[in-house]
């Protein structure tokens, strides 16, 4: 009996040191866990090849919620953009920040194609002209705004509205290229153009109606087709 007490302390002393020693490989491999799409971390400790995070904490940086039933511990978890299972049904149709940016882009489109009115009815020399610079200009504006909608598109909707916008674009491109091309021809005696002209120009129409069943399409929220826009 004496010689098993004596042999006590040393074994509750190994026991001691093992867990010391493992607490302290514990802490030598705390890590931390991160979330693609949402901010903050939280705590991971590696041991013995497996890893363990702490639920609340996951919980807390993807704005989820814990609940336990019984013997289980249910982690539910949001998306990264807030939104639900839920919302599936509703993925139809053009985003938010499409719409707001295809609208600026067709007001630009407008801009563009009413200066380019202005020049050629009045016959406004272009080229190194002021008038060629307005164009550019213009045009610079119009392509900075159509790709700023290419970047904010995001739904099948979009992609699909998008398409239509930049035929529109690259329409009133053609045409304003033509124009100025003409211009500077030294065989193109006049072409200062009246309202009737333009009227009778049928890719000048075709740009116009395109431009506004554009503006109403983004406005209704929902991609329909035209044949103006192809």
């Amino acid at each position: 009996m004496l010689h098993m007490m004596k042999h006590k302390p040393v074994m509750f002393g190994a026991v001691l040191l093992m867990v010391a020693m493992a607490m302290a490989q514990s802490q030598r491999e705390r890590e931390a866990l991160s979330v693609q799409g949402y901010q903050g971390q939280a705590s991971v400790i590696r041991y013995q090849g497996r890893v363990f995070v702490d639920a609340q904490a996951l919980a807390q940086i993807t704005n989820g919620s814990l609940s336990f039933e019984k013997n289980r511990i249910i982690l539910t978890l949001p998306r990264p953009d807030g939104s639900s299972s839920s919302d599936d049904a509703h993925t139809s149709g053009f985003s938010r920040p499409f719409v707001k940016a295809a609208i600026e882009a067709m007001a630009s489109l407008r801009e563009w194609g009413g200066m380019l009115q202005v020049i050629v009815q009045n016959g406004y020399p272009v080229g190194k002209a002021m008038a060629g610079n307005t164009i550019r200009a213009y045009q610079g504006r119009a392509a900075d705004s159509v790709a700023l909608a290419s970047a904010a598109a995001s739904t099948d909707d979009d992609h699909r509205g998008l398409e239509l916008l930049r035929n529109e674009f690259n329409n009133v491109q053609a045409w304003a290229e033509s124009f100025v091309d003409a211009r500077n021809s030294l065989s193109a005696a006049d072409l200062s153009m009246s309202e009737s002209q333009i009227n009778d120009d049928s890719e000048a129409q075709k740009i116009i109606r395109c431009g506004q069943f554009l503006a109403q399409m983004f406005a209704s929220g929902n991609f329909q087709d035209d044949a103006a826009c192809h």
